[in-house]
């Protein structure tokens, strides 16, 4: 598995990893987006951005093993500006326990997106 810079020739595939609408193309544009390149197939993606005092990842999709590898780009990025790591997923969602494995810790309940509850997790460099 190569990991890499996103392109825009990456939106569709970025389309079809994503569990809801997700403007791929605004995505790549707005943010740095790394993805999972596996053998010319893209099978997971992160983006991210800093800003409020930390490194925001906004978007997250793999199997565990791709997100596991995927979270070296915001994480060393943070260590770098010497910034947190935050990430905020639906309540239950399996990445938690990736998370969780990697460092990060359950900070509380985060925003609602869509009447749908969160939970905030934060991994400090």
């Amino acid at each position: 598995m190569n990991v890499r810079d996103a392109t825009a020739e990456d939106a569709a595939a970025l389309d079809a990893l994503a569990d809801d609408d997700l403007d791929a193309a605004r995505l790549v544009r707005d943010r740095t987006v790394r993805v999972a390149d596996d053998d010319g197939d893209v099978v997971g993606f992160v983006a991210f951005d800093a800003g409020r005092g930390a490194v925001h990842v906004t978007r997250l999709a793999g199997d565990p093993e791709t997100v596991d590898v995927l979270l070296d780009g915001p994480r060393e990025f943070a260590a770098h500006e010497e910034l947190p790591v935050e990430v905020v997923l639906d309540e239950g969602d399996a990445l938690a326990d990736v998370l969780l494995d990697e460092g990060f810790e359950d900070a509380g309940a985060g925003p609602r997106f869509n009447g749908a509850r969160t939970r905030r997790y934060r991994c400090e460099p």
